[in-house]
């Protein structure tokens, strides 16, 4: 096995020793400059790759303070203030961090700013309101008595916001507020790439410019005590300024209007219905982002190094999965790996010569300090991860932070050499290879593709207690041996024929939400190609409340293929008999006890007759099977993610696509344990997804069967006979 390569790892000018060691430990080939100014000799004779961080948007405070007026923008809304009989004065910076941000009063306020009743949802004449400079408020002089309102106003961020979350969770002290200005802007545009040229000059020994990232941040914002007080991966409410929007409308051919990113407050978090203009604005920007990102990689391939993207920090507008982002011209992703999602996040990503996965946990503070447990979490994060790898590797893994941190605890240094080595031989044997697929598996929601890998995360891939059961789904898809794809509303609407090549259609997530497509249920094309889809012969999975609307005598729009519905109080005096159980069905048949953890699990929902219920409590239906037409449909009201709710999936798609005589190819009997095959490669491996050993029965590929012992975490590799 080969004992070096594809790795990076940080280094600082007080770990050199430290660095060196580690080259050799863990077969290291790259070294992240993490200083980003000076490097020491010692390094630049390894022979490694070496990273350099760069920023395109910050760390030139000097040009960010000659010209204010080319700082980045944001837009925000403020909370709701009810009027009474009298002069309505609503406050701007009410639980907004003034370090974070300024008013930008400067530009015309009338034109760019918006004032909403949100009573009846319209925005008030620019005549009916003033602004209060000294006060930093808006009053509307004659409100209309107990209407609610709000201001959307454009705002300066005159720290910006990585650089503030950085310096909190390190507790940073007498640093510099980092400023972030608009690379979009005229002048910074043409500084930015005479500053690109000047780094590249002189950074000769530079292989590898990893941009951090380019240009938007995504939405983060802190209030007064600097806590995070909104943050969305996905936010492009700080991509705006009215330069941009002036091009925006030129364009499109209509008037921007703050609603389209304040979207009543909500910002156009994922889970928002996007609207058609919301839509054109992602594309607008994703247009002008790549093609301010093409004119920047063409510099760094003039000066002979690659360009690497991190999928994080300035991301916004750098949508990797859609076609824009092919025209960029970057060379490599890497980005931080939380689980199997976001590890298919980066490894799915069309286009690029390679990826990396940067590997948790970051070599910070909050985890490296004493009596903290680096070890647990580099075990929970390799396992998890591991299974993504498995079925689409990252080219390269890596690590981050201040590597003197980590070298103070030796037993995660020797887990990480473990995961290394590990890492390489999964790469050697299943690189180059497509893996032996059971099934086509598609996830619909209203953002298809754009959305890949990354719906139902809110802060990235953090833990919520209202979605952790729908991101279960696809935690559970990302190491499952099913050819994944991610397919919208827009889609089916523009080619209906876009279904013809799926086994199984997933719809999971709340009602009214963008991933189970709220309004979208009332257009009759949409509708009836999914059901006749099902009625055909394909298969359905709903999660939560697929298709999830009230319209027309129905809540849950997919309730005939999936044979159940949910009591909104509409159908009440409808009795309602199908209670009975059926547990002893395929689907639960590796279930102890046949019984399944749903998470949050959904109330009030009954199934109609001809349904077969797998499982009810206290007569609300938890799981489903139905019959519809020539198809089957399966309804589960929530799906943490287990090893045993990774069974429960995978049985529930063969049953929905009619192929239970294939469970047992490729097949472990433990659902603690995995198989997967690489069939043009001639190899299989079955890997214990557990810190514990495990016994289990493995099928290959013709049915054939063998008893099979694996310590701890281990993955063993057999060849394909014949």
């Amino acid at each position: 096995m080969n004992t070096n390569g594809r790795v990076t790892i940080p280094t600082d000018m007080d770990a050199v020793p430290e660095t060196l060691d580690l080259l050799k430990r863990w077969g290291a080939d790259a070294i992240r400059d993490c200083d980003g100014t000076e490097f020491p000799q010692e390094l630049k004779d390894t022979g490694a790759k070496i990273y350099a961080t760069y920023y395109t948007t910050r760390k030139d405070n000097a040009w960010a303070k000659a010209n204010p007026d080319e700082t980045q923008q944001c837009y925000i809304m403020t909370p709701f203030y009810t009027a009474e009989d009298s002069a309505l004065t609503i406050p701007l910076m009410t639980g907004i961090s003034r370090e974070l941000m300024k008013v930008n009063d400067h530009d015309d306020i009338a034109r760019w700013w918006e004032v909403i009743d949100r009573t009846t949802g319209e925005p008030l004449d620019a005549a009916a309101w003033h602004y209060d400079a000294a006060t930093e408020s808006v009053v509307i002089d004659a409100p209309a008595a107990y209407h609610e309102y709000t201001v959307s106003f454009l705002a300066y961020l005159i720290w910006d916001p990585v650089h503030m979350y950085n310096s909190v969770i390190n507790d940073w002290k007498g640093v510099e507020h980092q400023i972030p200005f608009d690379v979009r802007q005229p002048k910074t545009h043409a500084y930015t790439m005479k500053r690109l040229r000047e780094y590249l000059e002189s950074h000769p020994y530079v292989n590898v410019v990893r941009f951090t990232t380019f240009f938007h941040l995504f939405t983060l914002v802190f209030d007064e005590l600097r806590r995070e007080k909104y943050v969305d991966w996905y936010g492009y409410s700080a991509s705006v300024s009215p330069y941009i929007l002036e091009q925006f409308e030129k364009e499109v051919g209509y008037k921007f209007r703050p609603e389209f990113i304040i979207d009543q407050g909500y910002y156009n978090n994922q889970y928002r219905v996007p609207t058609k203009e919301y839509k054109d604005f992602q594309a607008f920007q994703r247009r002008e982002v790549a093609g301010l990102m093409k004119e920047m990689t063409d510099i760094v391939h003039a000066y002979g190094k690659e360009a690497m993207m991190f999928l994080g920090d300035h991301w916004i507008g750098c949508e990797p999965f859609m076609p824009e982002f092919r025209k960029s011209g970057v060379d490599a992703i890497v980005g931080s790996v939380g689980n199997g999602s976001t590890l298919r996040l980066i490894s799915d990503i069309p286009g690029v010569k390679y990826t990396e996965g940067r590997f948790l946990p970051y070599f910070f503070p909050d985890t490296f300090h004493e009596g903290g447990d680096p070890v647990r979490e580099a075990k929970e994060n390799w396992v998890t991860a591991r299974r993504a790898i498995l079925r689409k590797p990252i080219d390269r893994i890596g690590y981050g932070g201040y590597l003197k941190l980590a070298c103070e605890f030796p037993e995660f240094l020797d887990y990480v050499e473990s995961v290394c080595n590990e890492f390489r031989e999964l790469y050697e044997n299943i690189k180059g290879t497509t893996p032996y697929c059971v099934k086509t598996v598609a996830v619909l929601n209203s953002w298809g593709r754009q959305r890949a890998w990354g719906c139902h995360m809110v802060h990235h891939a953090l833990y919520q207690k209202q979605n952790y059961s729908y991101a279960g789904v696809i935690e559970a898809l990302s190491g499952a041996p099913f050819d994944v794809k991610f397919i919208s509303f827009d889609d089916i609407k523009a080619d209906p024929k876009v279904l013809d090549s799926i086994d199984v259609l997933i719809n999971v997530g709340d009602g009214d939400t963008a991933h189970t497509g709220g309004k979208v249920w009332e257009d009759p094309d949409i509708s009836a190609a999914v059901k006749g889809f099902v009625h055909r012969g394909g298969g359905l999975i709903g999660v939560g409340e697929p298709g999830g609307h009230q319209y027309q005598g129905r809540y849950l729009q997919l309730s005939a293929p999936l044979g159940v519905e949910k009591e909104t109080g509409f159908t009440l005096n409808y009795d309602k008999y199908n209670w009975d159980e059926h547990r002893d069905h395929f689907i639960l048949a590796d279930c102890p006890d046949h019984d399944v953890d749903f998470g949050e699990g959904k109330k009030s929902i009954f199934a109609w007759e001809g349904t077969e219920i797998l499982i009810q409590r206290d007569k609300e239906v938890q799981m489903a099977a139905h019959e519809y037409g020539k198809g089957r449909g399966v309804y589960i009201s929530g799906l943490p993610y287990s090893f045993v709710n990774n069974r429960v999936l995978y049985r529930a798609i063969l049953w929905a696509a009619h192929d239970e005589a294939d469970l047992h190819k490729w097949f472990s009997t433990n659902y603690n344990v995995e198989v997967h095959a690489y069939v043009k490669n001639g190899k299989y491996c079955v890997v214990n997804n557990t810190y514990e050993p495990q016994d289990t029965t493995v099928y290959t590929g013709d049915g054939s069967s063998f008893d099979l012992h694996l310590d701890a975490n281990e993955i063993k590799w057999y060849s394909i006979e014949g």
